[in-house]
C-alpha cells in the first residue's frame, strides 16, 4: 500500500514538474523563475484591491477565475498598480518601465501588480496564459516591453476588414500585449479623400464608438488616422474642418490621433506645410485635451529609397515638427526588413525614433497570394531605436493574426525573439485543434513570388533541399532516389491531408473562409505533385499505359489550378489563388515537363509539354516598375497596378515586352490623372530598336488614355516621358488587348 502511495505522489509530482518545465508565456518575459511546487485554484479565492485595481484587469480576472468550491482552502490575490494599497509591500519588485508588471504565485497567494493601469492589465493576461485547468506553476515573473507602441496600422488598400473583424483583433491585440490599432483603410472615403471633411454617416460612427470601446476594454489605443493630402488646402478654412473632425471623433470616444500624408502628389507633399498644420493640431487639440495620446503622421517620404526625390523632406519635419510627434517609418524600403543600420540612418534626419510602419503580411500588391509564414528579417538590436512597431496586415483579419502574434512578441521583447517559436505559437493560438493541418498549409504559403518590390520569404524550407536533390538527379541520371521520391510523396500527401482537414474545420469558420481559394489550389497541388512523381516513374520504366493515366490526370489537374483562379478571389488587381508556389508547385510542373518531354522522346509521341505561364515581363527603366509581374487574362496582357505614387522622370519608358511578335488591337492606360496624352508618347516595335508611333488619345475626363494599335504587328509597348519636367501618376492600370487569335 505505501509503495502505492509513493509511486501516485511520485507521478504527480512529475506530472507537476513537467508543467512547469512546459509553462510558455507569449510574449517572452524578460525575466521568468519558474520554480517546483504548484497552486491549485479549486476553492475559495478572495480578490484583494479590486477597488483600487484598473478596472478592466479586474473584469479580465474575474472571467478567468474558476468557481471554487471550498475544498483546497483559500487563497488571495493581490492586484493593483504602483501606490496601491494591495501591492504597496511589492513596490521594489515592480519594473518602472511603462506598461511593467510584477507577477508571483506561491502556495497560497498570487499578487499582480502593475507599474501603471495597463501593467496590471498585462499581468492578468499572463496569469491566463500559465493556468492550466485550474492549476498554477509556482512562479515570479518581471516584464515590461522594449518598444512603447505596439500594435497594428489597417493601412492596406483594398477591401477593408469588417466591424466583426475589427472586434476581434481588438481582444487578440489584447491577449498579446499590444496597445495599438490604427484605424486607416485606404478605401474609407471618410478617412481620405474625398470625404475626409465630412462626419460619418450615423451607422458607421456607431461602429466607431464601439470599436474604441473594445480597444478601452483590452488597453489598446484606437487611434483614428485621417489622410487630407490628396486634396488638402493650405489655409485655415480646411485646418479648422481638420480639428472639427477630430473632435466629432473625440466625441465618439476616439482619444488617439494620426494623420497620414502618404501616397500623395502635388501641393500635400510640403514638409513645412504639414509640420505647420502638425503642429497647429498638437497644440491646439492634442495637449489642450490632456486625456489624448501623442499625435501619430506618416509621412510622404516613408522609406530610405525614396529620400533622394525629396532630400529636405525629412530633416524639415525633424527641425520643425513638436517631439512629441511619432512618425512613421517603413525601413530602406516601401516592403522592406528592419535594420539597425536602416533606424540610424533615419533617426538623426528625423530627430526622434522612428515609428515603423512594417508592410508584412500586407498583400494588397500581391491579392493572389497568402503570407503565413515565419516572421524574419527583424534585427533585434533595432528594437531599442524605435519608438513604435506596427505591421500593416493581409485583407484577410484571422489569416493575419499568425504573423501579428510574432510581431507582438518581437515589440515586447525583441531580444528573446524566436521566430520558430513565436509562429508555431502562433499557429497553435489561432487554430489549436487543427494547428499541424495549419502549419503544414503555412510553410508552403509564405513567398510573395515576383514582384515590383522584389521582396521575398522563404517557403518550404524543410523539404526543399530533397526537392532540388530529386529534380537534379531527374535531370542528369535519368532518376531520382527511391528514399526522396518517398519523402516528396509524403510531403505532397501531407498537403493533401492538411488541405481535406481544414477544408471542414468548424473550430474558427472566419479562417477557413479566408483561407478557402487558397486551401483549394493547396490540395490541387498536393495531388498534383504525386502525380507527377508517378509520372516521371513510368517515363523511366517506359510504362506506357501508367504514364497515360498520370499525364491525363495531371492535365484535368492544371485545368483545375486555372477553374479555381477564374472563379475565386476576383479581385480587379491580382485575382485568383497562387499556393505553393516555391518549390512544390514548381517541382510538380518541372517533374511534368521533364517526364513528358522523355516519354516523346521515347515514343515518338508529341504530347504537349508547355504549361500555361505568362511569358510576357515589364519593359521599363523606371525603377519603382522594372520588375512588375504582367499577368493574363484572355486577350488582355497588363501590368500588375502600383499602390504608391510612381515617380516618373524625363525620358523614362514604362511598358511591356511580350513574348513574341503579336498582332495588337487596342493599348489602354489609367494613370489617375487627366492630360498625360500632353507628355506621353507611345511606340511600339518589332525588335526593341526601330520604333513605331501610335496616336494617343484620352478616353474620357478622369486620366485614362487609349490608342487603337489596329494592323499592327509587335513585341515592345512603351510610353515614354517627353516633357521636362517629374511627374507623379498612379499607376492603374497598363494594358495590351492582342487580337483574339493570338
Amino acid at each position: 500500500m505505501n509503495r502505492k502511495i509513493i509511486f501516485l505522489v511520485l507521478c504527480l509530482l512529475s506530472g507537476y514538474i513537467a508543467m512547469a518545465q512546459q509553462a510558455e508565456v507569449s510574449p517572452v518575459p524578460q525575466n521568468m523563475q519558474l520554480k517546483s511546487g504548484h497552486l491549485s485554484l479549486g476553492g475559495e479565492v478572495q480578490v484583494l484591491g479590486r477597488e483600487e485595481a484598473d478596472s478592466h484587469a479586474v473584469a479580465k480576472l474575474d472571467a478567468l477565475l474558476p468557481l471554487g468550491d471550498g475544498k483546497n482552502g483559500k487563497v488571495d490575490i493581490y492586484i493593483g498598480e504602483r501606490g496601491d494599497k494591495a501591492v504597496r509591500k511589492y513596490a521594489q519588485k515592480i519594473p518602472k518601465e511603462a506598461e511593467g508588471y510584477y507577477l508571483s504565485v506561491d502556495e497560497n497567494k498570487i499578487v499582480l501588480a502593475g507599474n501603471d493601469e495597463r501593467g496590471t492589465f498585462y499581468a492578468v493576461q499572463t496569469l491566463a496564459q500559465l493556468l492550466d485547468k485550474g492549476v498554477l506553476p509556482f512562479v515570479e515573473i518581471t516584464d515590461y516591453p522594449v518598444v512603447r507602441f505596439r500594435g497594428v496600422v489597417e493601412g492596406f488598400y483594398g477591401t477593408p476588414w469588417s466591424h466583426e473583424a475589427r472586434m476581434s483583433q481588438l481582444e487578440f491585440y489584447g491577449r498579446h500585449k499590444m496597445n495599438t490599432y490604427i484605424y486607416g483603410p485606404k478605401d474609407d472615403p471618410y478617412h481620405r479623400t474625398p470625404h475626409w471633411r465630412e462626419p460619418y454617416p450615423e451607422e458607421e460612427a456607431r461602429q466607431i464608438a464601439e470599436l474604441a470601446r473594445q480597444a478601452k476594454e483590452n488597453a489598446v489605443d484606437f487611434v483614428w488616422a485621417i489622410h487630407p493630402g490628396q486634396d488638402i488646402k493650405w489655409n485655415d478654412a480646411d485646418r479648422d474642418l481638420l480639428l472639427a473632425k477630430f473632435e466629432k471623433m473625440y466625441r465618439l470616444g476616439v482619444r488617439s490621433f494620426a494623420v497620414f500624408f502618404d501616397d500623395i502628389s502635388g501641393e500635400g507633399t510640403n514638409p513645412e506645410k504639414q509640420a505647420a498644420l502638425l503642429n497647429y493640431i498638437d497644440e491646439r487639440f492634442i495637449q489642450a485635451k490632456g486625456d489624448v495620446t501623442p499625435l501619430i503622421m506618416c509621412p510622404t517620404i516613408y522609406n530610405k529609397a525614396w529620400n533622394g526625390q525629396l532630400p529636405d523632406y525629412l530633416p524639415t519635419l525633424g527641425e520643425r515638427l513638436n517631439p512629441s510627434i511619432q512618425i512613421m517609418w517603413t525601413g530602406n524600403s516601401v516592403i522592406s526588413d528592419i535594420t539597425l543600420e536602416g533606424v540610424e540612418w533615419v533617426n538623426p534626419l528625423i530627430k526622434r525614433k522612428a515609428y515603423i510602419w512594417w508592410n508584412y503580411p500586407v498583400t494588397d500588391y500581391i491579392r493572389d497570394r497568402l503570407l503565413m509564414g515565419r516572421v524574419y528579417g527583424l534585427e533585434k538590436e533595432a528594437g531599442s531605436q524605435i519608438s513604435g512597431f506596427t505591421s500593416n496586415p493581409m485583407e484577410h483579419p484571422e489569416a493575419s493574426k499568425i504573423a501579428i502574434a510574432s510581431i507582438a512578441d518581437f515589440a515586447w521583447n525583441p531580444q528573446a525573439f524566436d521566430s520558430e517559436a513565436s509562429w508555431k505559437r502562433a499557429v497553435r493560438d489561432v487554430l489549436p485543434g487543427d494547428a499541424d493541418a495549419l502549419q503544414v498549409f503555412a510553410s508552403h504559403n509564405a513567398d510573395l513570388g515576383e514582384n515590383g518590390h522584389g521582396y521575398r520569404r522563404e517557403e518550404s524550407v524543410e523539404i526543399q533541399p530533397v526537392a532540388q536533390r530529386y529534380l537534379n538527379a531527374c535531370r542528369t541520371a535519368g532518376a531520382g532516389t527511391r528514399e526522396d521520391a518517398l519523402l516528396l510523396r509524403r510531403a505532397y500527401a501531407d498537403m493533401v491531408e492538411a488541405a481535406d482537414r481544414l477544408l471542414v474545420n468548424e473550430e474558427n469558420p472566419a479562417l477557413i473562409r479566408e483561407l478557402k481559394p487558397w486551401l483549394l489550389q493547396f490540395r490541387v497541388v498536393g495531388v498534383s505533385g504525386m502525380a507527377a512523381i508517378d509520372l516521371m516513374e513510368a517515363a523511366e520504366k517506359g510504362d506506357a499505359l501508367l504514364f497515360e493515366k498520370k499525364y491525363k490526370h495531371l492535365r484535368a489537374l492544371q485545368k483545375q489550378r486555372y477553374l479555381i483562379n477564374q472563379q475565386y478571389n476576383q479581385n480587379p488587381y491580382h485575382p485568383g489563388a497562387v499556393s505553393a508556389s516555391l518549390v512544390m508547385q514548381p517541382l510538380a510542373d518541372s517533374l511534368f515537363v521533364l517526364a513528358t518531354f522523355r516519354h516523346n522522346q521515347a515514343t515518338g509521341d508529341t504530347l504537349p509539354v508547355v504549361l500555361y505561364t505568362s511569358p510576357h515581363k515589364a519593359y521599363s527603366n523606371i525603377p519603382q516598375c522594372a520588375n512588375l509581374p504582367v499577368r493574363v487574362k484572355g486577350n488582355r496582357v497588363y501590368l500588375s497596378p502600383v499602390l504608391e505614387v510612381v515617380h516618373w522622370l524625363p525620358e523614362q519608358y514604362l511598358g511591356i515586352a511580350l513574348e513574341k511578335n503579336a498582332s495588337l488591337g487596342t493599348v489602354a492606360m489609367d494613370f489617375g490623372m487627366p492630360g498625360a496624352e500632353v507628355w506621353l508618347k507611345l511606340e511600339v516595335s518589332a525588335d526593341g530598336k526601330d520604333w513605331q508611333p501610335l496616336v494617343l488619345s484620352a478616353d474620357g475626363a478622369k486620366g485614362k488614355l487609349k490608342a487603337d494599335a489596329a494592323g499592327v504587328t509587335a513585341r515592345y509597348v512603351r510610353l515614354t516621358n517627353t516633357g521636362d519636367d517629374n511627374r507623379d501618376v498612379r499607376l492603374k492600370a497598363f494594358s495590351v488587348y492582342l487580337n483574339k487569335q493570338e
